[in-house]
């Protein structure tokens, strides 16, 4: 199967190399990788061209934006720009982060995950870090069925389905929520074992903590859910603070009349199918 990549990067020199080692030793190479070089203020850049001078696989793309590592619209926005150099001549396509080493047959075990699940939208691995000792750890979510944004394979129809990623925080929630919608399946496959190597929101401020619970609003879950999900975000994370950031984040969006992401009927979807998972995991 066809697939192309494409990776936002800002400020990545630290991480980026193996990243891109990581992709040519792949058993199934991709069409493209396009590498979106966005407001990087360090040795990035230079390392990019040294890869696109090396191989022709990759192709470059100069975006500015903000110097802010903000989640949601940054990381987005250069995937859009990137997205528009391409064409439609593929089988899947992924969104990459430039901070992950990826095992060398990834991509063709994906490639055959959508070969032979037509209803398949959208695919991952799982995501390990390292711990303190140095050790290469499970560091996925609760819900073992989500792709991590760091490692989004979207089938041709499932992305087109979904008209692409949203501009925001949440992005890569609400694009399995709208899959679901659709009817496509999501997987997971834990045999694939990716090495994170900057742990997520390690660069964020303290303006993005909130954003999580802006994101909850405009995907329309209403305040009982965010509060339900806010406090599962608490306990996995060990920290309160987080809790009340989210809710904080609600609230302002509320009362801002925040713009919301999905239609009302794919928001009653949305909330349907949370509290499903909710009553799902009461009963389990």
């Amino acid at each position: 199967m066809d697939y192309y990549i494409v990776i936002p990067i800002h400020n990545e020199e630290a991480f980026l190399k193996s990243t891109l080692d990581s992709i040519l030793q792949q058993t199934l190479l991709p069409k493209e990788v396009i590498l979106i070089n966005d407001n990087s203020t360090d040795n990035t850049e230079s390392i990019i061209d040294q890869y696109c001078s090396g191989n022709t696989l990759f192709k470059k793309l100069n975006s500015t934006s903000s110097t802010q590592h903000m989640p949601g619209s940054k990381v987005i926005n250069a995937f859009n720009k990137g997205l528009n150099l391409l064409d439609n001549n593929y089988d899947f396509i992924v969104k990459l982060d430039a901070d992950v080493i990826l095992p060398s047959n990834y991509f063709e075990v994906i490639s055959a995950h959508f070969k032979t699940n037509k209803n398949l939208g959208i695919a991952g691995g799982f995501i390990y870090e390292q711990n303190s000792t140095g050790k290469w750890v499970l560091n996925h979510p609760m819900d073992k069925d989500h792709v991590r944004g760091a490692i989004k394979a979207y089938s041709k129809a499932c992305f087109k389905a979904i008209d692409g990623l949203k501009n925001a925080m949440g992005w890569d929630t609400v694009d399995e929520l709208l899959a679901r919608f659709h009817e496509f399946s999501i997987l997971t496959d834990s045999q694939l074992k990716v090495k994170h190597l900057r742990p997520t929101g390690k660069a964020y401020n303290a303006k993005a903590k909130r954003l999580q619970g802006k994101a909850m609003y405009s995907m329309r879950y209403g305040f009982i859910i965010t509060t339900i999900a806010s406090l599962k975000m608490a306990l996995k994370n060990k920290s309160i603070k987080s809790f009340w950031n989210n809710m904080l984040g609600y609230i302002q969006a509320t009362r801002n009349n925040t713009a919301y992401l999905v239609t009302e009927e794919e928001g009653k979807f949305i909330k349907d199918l949370r509290w499903k998972n909710i009553r799902r995991k009461i009963k389990s």
